[in-house]
């Protein structure tokens, strides 16, 4: 039986951690095991971003061993945002792991979207070894459309925000998902309600209710259960995150039905293709984190919103085309096992 190392053992809600789960379980139904111990046999490593224990993972390439490392971003708001001396060592250490690695220790390169790629060679230089672009998947028999692609009833619309975390310089996420709800109530009239799924402290929450008039469902981190439910009782997902490398978040709504509105960075434009969702201009340099164009975010919420049936069906195929955890399996299995 192979046998594939996965390192580190990350373990949370969201993330690195979510797809540690949903790929060792894409493994198991291909009778292939799974390991987190650098020191047992294997068939190849696969590093998820980064870890602590470079000196077993040197051995390990030492030895021959066939070594992928999977790539997300790289750590940026902090150069742009103040958000703490602790945070500020903790995102450069990180970037300094992550880019050692994908320079000295590893075989081959995976990285999450075309976007991450060309980020890492601007900022970091070609890599000497391969390299492979292999979107992140869901299991589409889990993440399901609601009976008859059903539309959730309205007023009001909701709209959804779904983070790991609103702090550590990603308020603006959050700051543009209420200026967002703020102009589709005063502009065009609509009863519509803000879904925030994500860590939040109580004094930010206190903060943002003290500014604004909106509706807003403070749902706080939930098990990885809930999201399909919570996926289909939305009109819309607010994809957030500026400069993301492949959110899990797009992927699982538009497995769920769910439409999916962004501004054009990052690999937005690489999974919210046709009538899956809009992905609009940003209107100014996303990396300086300029103030964006919400006017125009919200031209392209209404159009979603007022074709419910088309840009849900839209999405679903979209997610079954591309973006399954069968399909995403598969082309790592690939990569890991040489095949």
């Amino acid at each position: 039986m192979p046998r594939i190392c996965i390192v580190p053992r990350v373990d949370g809600l969201a993330g690195v951690a979510s797809f540690r789960l949903k790929f060792e379980d894409g493994l198991r139904a291909r009778n292939i095991d799974v390991s987190h111990n650098l020191s047992e046999p294997s068939d190849a490593i696969l590093v998820l971003a980064g870890t602590r224990h470079l000196l077993p993972l040197w051995k390990a390439r030492s030895r021959g061993q066939r070594i992928v490392q999977r790539l997300d971003g790289i750590n940026w708001v902090h150069k742009k945002r103040r958000t703490g001396l602790k945070h500020f060592i903790r995102a450069e250490y990180g970037n300094f792991v992550l880019s050692l690695i994908r320079s000295r220790i590893a075989t081959h390169v995976i990285y999450q979207s075309a976007f991450s790629r060309t980020w890492w060679e601007d900022w970091y230089g070609m890599t000497r070894v391969p390299s492979s672009v292999i979107h992140n998947g869901v299991d589409l028999n889990l993440y399901i459309v609601g009976q008859d692609g059903g539309v959730p009833s309205f007023p009001p619309y909701k709209l959804l925000l779904v983070e790991g975390s609103l702090g550590g310089g990603y308020e603006m996420g959050l700051d543009n998902a209420i200026r967002l709800t703020e102009t589709l109530q005063k502009k065009y009239d609509l009863q519509i309600e803000l879904m925030v799924v994500g860590m939040i402290t109580d004094e930010h929450k206190t903060k943002v209710e003290s500014k604004t008039d909106i509706s807003i469902n403070w749902m706080g981190s939930v098990p990885r259960e809930r999201i399909p439910e919570i996926d289909r009782s939305a009109h819309l997902l607010f994809s957030a995150d500026l400069n993301a490398a492949c959110p899990n978040s797009v992927i699982e709504a538009l497995a769920c039905g769910l439409p999916v509105l962004s501004f054009d960075t990052g690999a937005l434009n690489e999974l919210v293709i046709g009538n899956a969702g809009r992905v609009v201009p940003y209107g100014g340099n996303p990396w300086n984190i300029d103030p964006p164009d919400i006017e125009t975010l919200a031209d392209a919420a209404v159009e979603i919103l007022n074709d419910q049936p088309r840009f849900r069906k839209s999405a679903r195929i979209q997610a079954e085309a591309n973006l399954g955890l069968d399909k995403m399996t598969d082309e790592y299995l690939k990569v890991l096992l040489d095949e």
